[in-house]
């Protein structure tokens, strides 16, 4: 049976904020037990998980915000965007919340980046993670071909691009990252189009792009921190994403002998919209294994 959606005007009246630096941040919280953390992907925002959400905080206490320069929270513009920023950000929301028992975290994209920084963090007993499950994210960043408007944004002429990115422009962007048979309907493209204008998004767009090189510069700490033992990992992977596919679930296995891995075969970039009951049936597996954790064969589903 398909999860039944949250629509985004009801997902926004049930957002809270706070302030992190002097800025305004929108986040989500529900549910009981294990807190786990939901970290989004560029360039969307929290409602990405609303599939999912539901479900899992049936289940779990579930957190969720809009990133720094994402959604409905804050988009200063004279800001300098950045992933270490981002994983200071979902620390300093787990202590206005008063987390302080082990966090369970769930990423996609740009949000893994995010994950991978708080895995050090833990591994230098600096953060609390208690186990990590990842939805195509650039784990390794030397397999990650960067899309055309991600050059753009990235050449000096950047901040004109950003300033003139239009509707049609995501579409097209995200339309190539879906799977054949999973596209989005145009009501759910509308919803992301207003996500990205919230606080005048597009002016920062360019901005954002600083995660490219970052996570280049950071690469050899954060594939350590994959490879250090003693937190559960899941990679969920769509096979057919033409950034983060199933090349980069051959590299996780070459450096991780006992990977845990799941292919979606069809699903492109966006495996929790294109196929949330499939990435939930995978996600509870995994957290239903044992405590001990123990060497997993990688599935095909």
């Amino acid at each position: 049976m398909p999860l039944a959606e949250i629509p985004l005007c009801v997902w926004r009246t049930r957002g809270r904020s706070f302030i992190f630096r002097g800025q305004s941040i929108r986040y989500w919280t529900a549910g009981q037990g294990a807190p786990l953390l939901l970290l989004h992907g560029f360039p969307t925002a929290s409602w990405d998980w609303h599939y999912l959400w539901a479900p899992l905080a049936q289940r779990f206490r579930v957190v969720a915000c809009d990133m720094l320069g994402f959604g409905d929270s804050a988009k200063p513009l004279d800001h300098r965007y950045s992933l270490i920023e981002q994983a200071d950000l979902q620390q300093a929301l787990l202590e206005h919340l008063r987390i302080v028992q082990p966090v369970h975290l769930l990423a996609h994209d740009y949000g893994g980046s995010v994950a991978q920084e708080l895995l050090a963090r833990h591994h230098e007993g600096r953060a609390n993670i208690a186990s990590c499950a990842l939805l195509n994210s650039p784990l390794f960043p030397e397999l990650c071909p960067s899309p055309l408007i991600h050059k753009l944004l990235l050449s000096p002429l950047g901040w004109l691009v950003a300033r003139s990115f239009g509707r049609d422009d995501l579409v097209d962007t995200v339309s190539q990252l879906y799977g054949p048979c999973t596209h989005p309907s145009e009501s759910a493209l509308d919803d992301c189009w207003s996500l990205l204008l919230s606080n005048r998004g597009t002016r920062i767009l360019h901005k954002l792009m600083a995660w490219v090189p970052e996570r280049h510069r950071y690469r050899q700490r954060w594939v350590d921190a994959l490879q250090a033992p003693g937190v559960p990992l899941r990679l969920i992977q769509g096979a057919v994403d033409p950034l983060h596919g199933a090349r980069v679930v051959e590299r996780y296995r070459q450096l991780l002998p006992e990977a845990d891995a799941v292919l979606l075969p069809g699903i492109g970039h966006f495996p929790h919209t294109e196929a949330p009951a499939q990435v939930l049936r995978h996600y509870l597996a995994f957290r239903e294994q044992p405590l001990k954790w123990l060497p997993q064969r990688v599935a095909w589903s």
